[in-house]
C-alpha cells in the first residue's frame, strides 16, 4: 500500500515537472519561435523537380503566369524554396531570385523576391538599404534588432558579412551613436540571455534599479535601462515589467516614453512590446503601414514575409482583436492586384 502511494506520490511529481518544463518553454518562446503559428509550412510530398518546372513554364512562357509564382512561393518553406532555388540554378543556369526580377515589377516584384530569398538574407538585404547612403533608416534596425532572437541574429550577421564582406558590427559603428548606439550595438552581438527560469526576486531587483535610474531619479540613467532591456531573458523582463508596474504604479513603457526620447525611446519601447508580445507588436506595425493616406508597401511586404513562416496566425488574432478588423479584410481593402493577392495568401484566410 505504502509502495502504491508513494508511486502516485512520484507520477504526480513527475507530471508536475513536466508541465513546469512545458511552461518554462512556453515562457521562453515567444510568439517569434513558434513555427507551427505560421502560415506559411511545407508542402507535404514537396517534388523539387515539379517545382522547378513549373517555376520555369511561369517565367519562361509567353507571359508570366503569376499564379503559379505566388502559389509555389507562398506555399513552401523556407528550405524548401532553397532547394527550389539551388535546382533552379542546376538545370537552367540562371539564378532564380534574377528571373522572378525580370519577369514581374513593382511592389509584386520586391515581395516575390523577398518570399524566394532565406529569412537571414531578407533581415541583411533590408539593414543594408537602411544603412546606405546618407542618413540611416533607424526604423528597420530598431524592428530588427528589437524583434529577432539571438540564433536568427547570428545568421542575419552571417548573411550580412557574406553580403558586404564587413560585419554588422563594424558598419553599425560608423552609423549609430550615443546611448541609442550603445543599446544598438549590444543587441547585434546576439547574446541575450536565453535561460527560461524566472527569479521574482531578481526581477523585482531589475525592476527597482530601473524605477531608480528614471521615475525616481532627477535625470535618467539611461546606461541602466539598456543593460536591463538589451540582456536580460524575455521571461525575466515579462516578470520585471510586471514588478516595476507594481512598484511605480506605471506601466515601464509609459515610463521610458516620459524619460526618454528619439532613437533611444522607440527602441526600448519596442523591445518593450516584444518582450510582452512579438506579435502584437506585428500587428500594430502592420496596421501602422495601411493607417491614413498612402500604403508603407516597404514595410507591409518585410512583416508578411519575415512573419509568414513564425508566428502569422497568431498576428491576425491580435490584429483582430487591436483593430475589430480581420487582417484579411485590411488587405483587401488597402492593396489590390497580384501584390495584394499575394499578400491574402500569406495572410492565410479570413477571421
Amino acid at each position: 500500500m505504502i509502495r502504491c502511494e508513494h508511486l502516485h506520490v512520484l507520477c504526480f511529481l513527475h507530471r508536475l515537472s513536466i508541465m513546469q518544463a512545458r511552461r518554462n518553454w512556453e515562457l521562453m518562446s515567444p510568439s517569434s519561435l513558434r513555427s507551427s503559428r505560421g502560415t506559411i509550412k511545407a508542402k507535404a510530398n514537396f517534388n523539387v523537380s515539379e517545382d522547378v518546372a513549373a517555376l520555369r513554364k511561369a517565367i519562361e512562357g509567353i507571359g508570366t503566369t503569376e499564379k503559379t509564382l505566388i502559389d509555389i512561393l507562398t506555399h513552401r518553406s523556407s528550405s524548401q524554396k532553397q532547394a527550389i532555388s539551388k535546382a533552379y540554378e542546376e538545370t537552367t543556369n540562371r539564378i532564380l531570385v534574377n528571373d522572378l526580377k525580370g519577369d514581374t515589377q513593382g511592389n509584386f516584384e520586391n515581395l516575390l523576391v523577398a518570399l524566394a530569398r532565406p529569412p537571414a538574407v531578407n533581415d541583411a538585404k533590408w539593414l543594408i538599404k537602411a544603412m546606405k547612403g546618407t542618413g540611416t533608416d533607424n526604423s528597420i534596425l530598431i524592428e530588427t534588432l528589437a524583434s529577432r532572437t539571438n540564433k536568427q541574429i547570428k545568421e542575419l550577421s552571417a548573411a550580412y558579412a557574406e553580403e558586404t564582406k564587413k560585419t554588422l558590427i563594424q558598419n553599425l559603428k560608423t552609423e549609430v551613436s550615443g546611448d541609442f548606439g550603445k543599446a544598438i550595438l549590444l543587441l547585434a552581438e546576439g547574446t541575450r540571455d536565453e535561460s527560461t527560469n524566472v527569479n521574482a526576486d531578481k526581477a523585482r531587483e531589475d525592476a527597482k534599479a530601473l524605477y531608480h535610474a528614471g521615475e525616481k531619479k532627477l535625470g535618467t540613467d539611461e546606461s541602466k535601462f539598456i543593460e536591463i532591456l538589451c540582456k536580460r531573458s524575455i521571461p525575466h523582463l515579462r516578470q520585471t515589467i510586471l514588478e516595476y508596474k507594481n512598484i511605480s504604479g506605471k506601466t515601464l513603457q509609459k515610463s521610458i516614453e516620459k524619460e526618454m526620447s528619439g532613437n533611444l525611446e522607440e527602441l526600448l519601447v519596442d523591445i518593450v512590446k516584444c518582450v510582452m508580445s512579438t506579435s502584437a507588436y506585428f500587428a500594430e506595425k502592420v496596421y501602422k503601414s495601411m493607417k491614413g493616406a498612402g500604403t508603407d508597401e516597404t514595410t507591409l511586404t518585410r512583416v508578411m514575409v519575415s512573419r509568414g513562416e513564425i508566428d502569422m496566425l497568431d498576428i491576425r488574432a491580435e490584429f483582430k482583436k487591436l483593430y475589430q478588423n480581420s487582417l484579411f479584410k485590411e488587405i483587401s481593402s488597402d492593396v489590390s492586384g497580384n501584390y495584394g493577392d499575394c499578400l491574402n495568401v500569406i495572410c492565410g484566410g479570413e477571421d
